[in-house]
């Protein structure tokens, strides 16, 4: 079905526009999909209501918030000021809210959580189990993304949280100007690891130094990794032969086991599946290891179901997981 849409102005005054909440959200919307009719399905509206909602919104601003382009609509310079000031307006409503249910007792609610590839199968599932024990009524849903597009889907209103790392001295740290106007905080700490074959050298020591290496052929991981080891080893004094590339683990540690090269990898995704034989790692020293850190928007914590998977989630990352070799140390 084709949008159909006609724009009336008035000459009203734009001092008082009466704005709602529910307008807002759909102002936004429409600046995420490009097209009413798939805001009206994101939001779970009819494409006639959220028509008949712009033209009374029009008609209250006395102003145009939307223009057709093509087969598609895109706002206006009052629809973009509308639709930037939504998730903030919005958060803020839904933290009032959220406190008023608090009073009466209430514990239910969704939260949208955004984590990178190697939380999935260590802190993902702990934090799911977690927050249903204690807080059946709180649903939280999962999508996997790196820390760069991870804080973006935070700042565009498509997750609550995200959880994220940095490595030290990283050139294209997300957590920089791209997440300007969002809340980021660190939340724990994760120890890069050199994964060594069986009976290699610097397998000897208890903690090595990447110097060590330096005459070693490496395996890289996915581009940002592989930016990462580079100046992990720049800053030891070398430039790394780099033979192999990939950003599968499992492959990782494969490639390892049969003498192709040495590599680095998270604690957290060297536990995330059970150790290759023929493989051994040793940790790096503490100051090479990566920052995790919770992304939301500001005041975000003042909603419960946001404090509360919070909460869970600090809980989960401060408690190693059963069987790992942290949880033995």
């Amino acid at each position: 079905m084709r949008d159909r849409y006609d724009s009336p102005v008035t000459d009203r005054s734009f001092d008082d526009p009466d704005l709602d909440v529910q307008t807002l959200r759909v102002m936004k919307a429409i600046a995420d999909e490009g097209s009413i009719t798939a805001a009206a399905a994101s939001l779970g509206y009819s494409q006639p209501a959220v028509s008949q909602q712009l033209r009374k919104l029009e008609q209250r601003l006395g102003v145009p918030v939307i223009e057709r382009v093509g087969r598609g609509v895109r706002l206006t310079e009052a629809g973009r000021v509308l639709a930037r000031h939504a998730p903030a307006v919005t958060t803020a409503l839904d933290a009032a809210a959220g406190e008023l249910a608090e009073l009466r007792g209430l514990r239910a609610g969704r939260v949208r959580l955004v984590a990178f590839p190697s939380a999935s199968p260590t802190v993902v599932p702990r934090l799911l189990a977690e927050v249903a024990a204690r807080h059946p009524g709180l649903s939280i849903t999962y999508v996997e993304a790196e820390p760069p597009e991870a804080v973006e889907a935070v700042r565009e209103n498509r997750a609550d949280i995200a959880l994220t790392f940095s490595y030290p001295g990283d050139r294209d740290d997300p957590h920089g100007s791209s997440a300007s106007g969002l809340a980021v905080r660190a939340v724990g700490a994760d120890d890069l690891l050199v994964v060594l074959p069986v009976g290699h050298r610097a397998a000897e020591v208890e903690r090595v130094e990447v110097g060590d290496l330096a005459g070693e052929n490496w395996i890289a991981g996915c581009p940002r990794c592989r930016g990462h080891l580079l100046q992990l080893c720049g800053r030891a004094g070398f430039e790394p032969r780099i033979g192999f590339e990939t950003d599968n683990f499992v492959a990782v540690e494969g490639l390892v086991a049969q003498g192709i090269g040495v590599a680095t990898l998270p604690r957290m995704a060297v536990e995330s599946f059970p150790l290759l034989p023929g493989i051994v790692t040793r940790p790096l020293p503490a100051a090479e290891a990566r920052t995790l850190h919770v992304v939301t928007a500001h005041g975000a914590d003042r909603v419960p179901s946001m404090r509360i998977a919070l909460g869970a989630l600090e809980r989960v990352l401060a408690r190693p997981p059963e069987g790992s070799a942290a949880a033995a140390n």
